[in-house]
């Protein structure tokens, strides 16, 4: 791929990522899963009030991963 190749195809990604209706609904979603994941996997821990910094970083990723899904999916759709 050329370079101008690759920067529009990444513009076009972030255009198509930071569109506000698809930050919505990825927001959203990233909130609900990783809400439940947290509740799921970390609340024993969190309930006992361990919290470490590992803790910490596992609940953060409990709520990247879902939004990286979410968007992974929606650009599978766009970007044909």
């Amino acid at each position: 791929m050329t370079r101008s190749k690759t920067s529009g195809q990444l513009r076009r990604t972030s255009h198509v990522i930071a569109h506000p209706d698809h930050l919505y609904r990825t927001i959203l979603i990233g909130f609900a899963v990783g809400t439940w994941l947290t509740l799921f996997n970390e609340g024993d821990a969190l309930w006992r009030g361990g919290v470490t910094d590992l803790l910490v970083l596992k609940i953060v990723l409990n709520y990247i991963t879902p939004i990286v899904v979410a968007n992974l999916g929606l650009l599978s759709g766009h970007l044909r």
